[in-house]
């Protein structure tokens, strides 16, 4: 593991182990200490003003930290949320493994909702493509109601995408799970507003004032384990739409698409078919911390094809009850 003198010295920032300028003052909080301290009290909040709150959980990068958080908050008692996990049947070994290793480390509660099962039943369709990260909207919003989630939590970030900068923290969700860009609350002096109707439900985003940057030094700094596909290593990947996919049995490669093995990593999880990789060298959580120091695309504008069908395939997907 790094240390935190070499992820300071990666990312060339001077100040404290966390990347933030040292204050003078002993009751200052460092960036980082804002941060955690923000996302903790919005998980105590929740917590009081919800009954049936849920933790959604890829085992990503974004929920890894998520649930880390949700443990700090109610440390030493047990986390007193379930998680949800949308599973898309093609999703990364080693992320499947790293979920079910975590769930079974800290005695957590697990749902999934399969989006192979609706497609067994036929209410769910194979698209062209092949990829199945459009269709978790129905598995995941039929799962909330069946279990009458009244608050979910999303590990979703401001600086990823457009449609995300223009949600709030609380997130009022419809009976039908929708969301109305309309319908978003005043969020003042970290009020926050969870007051919904029957059959409504909220989204709560903690990490909503994150970079990807902060996650990274986050993870860093609480030693946080991660699935190795987020460091560099080699793989078989083929070129399609100017990103690198994983081959397998998804429906990748097609003809003309070679596979090639290369030095790649992750630097975001999702389905196999609409996640790429990036070439990189960075084996280390310092190296990381400084190649996405250097970067000017955020992380799903690099690597989500998901997100490049139209302008607005987020906030489309959003109306309809995604992420």
């Amino acid at each position: 593991m790094t240390t935190a003198a070499s992820v300071n010295e990666g990312t060339g920032n001077s100040g404290d182990a966390e990347g933030s300028p040292v204050s003078d003052s002993p009751y200052a909080l460092s960036h980082l200490d804002a941060l955690e301290s923000e996302a903790v009290h919005i998980f105590r909040e929740v917590a009081g003003e919800f009954e049936r709150p849920v933790i959604l959980f890829s085992g990503g990068k974004d929920s890894i930290v998520m649930l880390h958080l949700a443990l700090k908050a109610f440390a030493p008692a047990p986390v007193p949320f379930a998680l949800l996990h949308v599973d898309t049947g093609h999703n990364f070994p080693e992320v499947i493994e790293y979920r079910d290793r975590v769930v079974a480390e800290h005695g957590l509660r697990l749902h999934v909702a399969s989006v192979q099962d609706y497609i067994d039943r036929g209410v769910l369709r194979e698209r062209p493509d092949g990829t199945r990260n459009p269709l978790q909207t129905l598995p995941l919003t039929e799962k909330i109601q069946a279990e009458r989630f009244d608050a979910v939590f999303g590990g979703g970030r401001r600086d990823e995408e457009k449609a995300r900068a223009k949600e709030r923290v609380f997130s009022l969700r419809d009976e039908f799970s929708q969301w109305d860009p309309r319908r978003q609350r005043p969020e003042l002096w970290q009020l926050y507003n969870g007051r919904h109707a029957p059959g409504e439900h909220v989204r709560v985003f903690p990490l909503s004032n994150w970079t990807e940057l902060d996650v990274w030094q986050y993870i860093a700094r609480e030693s946080i384990a991660l699935p190795e596909i987020y460091f560099a290593h080699e793989r078989d990947v083929f070129k399609r739409s100017g990103m690198w996919l994983t081959a397998g049995d998804w429906g990748g490669p097609k003809d003309g698409e070679d596979v090639v093995r290369r030095q790649v990593r992750y630097r975001t999880v999702g389905d196999m078919s609409c996640t790429g990789a990036v070439d990189s060298d960075a084996t280390t959580l310092a190296a990381v911390i400084t190649e996405i120091a250097a970067s000017r695309l955020t992380e799903r504008g690099a690597t989500r094809a998901d997100d490049k069908l139209s302008e607005a395939a987020m906030e489309d997907r959003k109306r309809e009850g995604y992420f």
